[in-house]
């Protein structure tokens, strides 16, 4: 049978939710495991938690805790991340393995405590341990304070859409070959949304992820784009989305016809069930197709080039399901993989409610800029191996012009306790080398970066604006950059070099996104502001999981400010040991 959620269920939870609670404190427990499978005609051992893929939903109100007893019953070492959650003054758990912990190694457990501030809407967890986030994520859903309301009429029901990515083989085996090779990992085999490829993949059709839906009501769907290595265009047939939500900060509403958004990103987008209903139950003029394909920037590159599609089906009479599911739902228009302009046209609308009850806090002026070069690299092939890397090298990333190199030892340890030899404080305010960033035919001597763990040292309450500049180096893309413990107001964009001159004249000061996973343009650059009153140790990484991987990370640690609220929380006794 196909699998049709039940938005029932999803109403009842939503209006438990808004019912008084005794405590701000809301506990679950995690269990990882290996559980079975069967996608594309196979069945395969997965990592899950608790045998869920996706895994289990994490409800919470705004400005709660959560707190996440982590069981580790895998062959693997684990972590968790809590995607977007700014954890303040709590840098212990937030999640990336060996930059503010050490894993949870098989057989024992970890508590995970979510300090949950000013975010609002939705946001995900996952893996951060090699590419375990592939099987290991869920949704994240923070609602307003009792008493208060959402920015928009209150929608009937939720549907979350979660965009995945599915390997038939052993994604860390995926994983481990790439690195032997030096070269591009395997592509995946299928997208999904909500676990489930859909019917265009071979065996999929019976458990196609279904929602349904009563004509003339209004539903939430809470996007996120937990796949690995492609940004994703989404659509439904049929029907205009209303953006009123990005990265759990509300929007001022706009609508569309698609969106675009990247691996780490999730968006909140209001659908008008308003098509006309054909009073046959066998009709596909009501059932639509929700449907997801890769935004592939990047010439030369492989990747992914199939569609995964959902079904949104309309309830013809109270409460009765459709009866035929033969009938070929309306397909939805969607940009081409390569629509640059596309993408940045739709990314071109996102800005802040801003508003009374949602109010921002742009920093008009800042203390120190940033400028960062993304760039693709290669490094020389280990002695005696043969790599099949670009130019016989390997392939390697960076930013600066350093390809981070992951410690044994987690950096917040180290800098908690004043451990030398972890990590250095150099990394650059600028590039090392000042070139034409996105001309065509660089020369190779740019290829080679040096290898290093180095991080950027930043005073409390620094006002700074960092400037992601894409390169063309190897290959232009855009680059989706996730920093952890600080949102920032996504200020400017543009195609090219930037000009630090000329760009910030045409800046965004009013009502830029606030955002904590911003999208590079191909061959161009990016700015973001914030204030850096958030003290820790800070992650700072590309989404795209193979570029991670390579290098194409950082750290930024905020340094303690002068009093007890302006300082990092003290260690937790019970630290997962290296």
């Amino acid at each position: 049978m196909r699998l049709i959620v039940n938005l029932l269920g999803l109403l009842l939870v939503y209006g438990l939710l808004c019912l008084p609670v005794s405590a701000n404190i809301r506990q679950y427990e995690f269990v990882i495991k290996e559980a079975n499978y069967t996608r594309l005609c196979e069945t395969k051992s997965i990592l899950t938690v608790n045998g869920q893929f996706p895994g289990p939903t994490i409800y919470a109100g705004k400005g709660h805790k959560v707190t996440v007893k982590v069981v580790n019953h895998a062959e693997y070492n684990i972590t968790l991340h809590w995607h977007g959650v700014d954890q303040p003054r709590n840098p212990w758990h937030d999640g990336p393995a060996y930059i503010t912990q050490c894993p949870i190694t098989p057989g024992s457990e970890f508590t995970y405590d979510i300090i949950l501030s000013e975010e609002e809407g939705t946001m995900w967890w996952h893996a951060h341990s090699d590419w375990d986030r592939a099987t290991v994520h869920g949704a994240i859903f923070v609602y307003p304070k009792l008493g208060s309301s959402f920015p928009f009429a209150k929608p009937y029901k939720e549907i979350p859409i979660i965009l995945g990515e599915w390997w038939k083989g052993n994604v860390s085996q995926v994983l481990v070959d790439a690195l032997r090779a030096g070269n591009d990992p395997n592509i995946s085999d299928a997208y999904t949304i909500n676990g489930q490829p859909g019917d265009l993949y071979v065996c999929s059709k019976p458990e196609t992820f279904i929602a349904q839906i009563e004509h003339g009501k209004t539903y939430l769907l809470r996007v996120i784009n937990a796949a690995v290595n492609n940004e994703l265009f989404f659509a439904v047939a049929g029907h205009r989305l209303t953006v009123v939500g990005t990265d759990a900060r509300y929007t001022k509403p706009f609508a569309t016809d698609f969106i675009m958004i990247t691996p780490g990103q999730t968006m909140d987008l209001l659908l008008e069930a308003n098509r006309p209903l054909n009073a046959s139950s066998s009709s596909s003029n009501n059932r639509y197709y929700m449907a997801a394909k890769p935004y592939a920037s990047a010439l030369g590159v492989k990747y992914d080039d199939t569609t995964t599609t959902a079904i949104l089906e309309y309830i013809t009479t109270p409460r009765r399901k459709m009866t035929t599911i033969d009938s070929s739902p309306v397909f939805p228009s969607l940009p081409a993989n390569n629509d640059t302009d596309a993408a940045t046209t739709f990314t071109a609308q996102l800005r802040s409610l801003a508003s009374e009850d949602h109010p921002i806090d742009v920093p008009q002026t800042i203390d120190k800029r940033v400028v960062i070069a993304v760039a693709m690299n290669v490094l020389p092939c280990n002695e005696n191996n043969t790599c099949l890397g670009p130019f016989g090298n390997r392939i390697s990333a960076s930013l600066n012009n350093i390809s981070f190199e992951t410690p044994i030892t987690d950096i917040l340890d180290a800098y908690d306790h004043q451990i030398v030899g972890v990590y250095g404080e150099g990394f650059p305010s600028d590039p090392p080398l000042i070139y034409n960033f996105t001309g065509d035919n660089l020369p190779r001597f740019l290829l080679t970066p040096k290898k290093a763990t180095e991080v950027m040292m930043v005073e409390y309450n620094t006002s700074i604006e960092v400037v992601f500049q894409g390169t063309n180096q190897l290959t232009a893309e855009n680059h989706p950059l996730h920093l952890h413990g600080q949102s920032f107001y996504v200020v400017g964009r543009g195609f090219g070099n930037f000009d630090k001159e000329k760009d910030p004249q045409g800046y965004n000061l009013v009502d830029p996104p606030m955002e904590n996973t911003v999208g590079i343009p191909k061959s161009g650059w990016a700015a973001v502001r914030f204030r850096a009153n958030n003290p820790g140790v800070w992650f700072m990484h590309c989404h795209l999981e193979r570029h991670l991987t390579w290098g194409m990370d950082t750290v930024f640690i905020v340094k303690n400010g002068r009093t007890p609220e302006s300082q990092i929380l003290p260690r937790p006794m019970n630290m997962p040991q290296c």
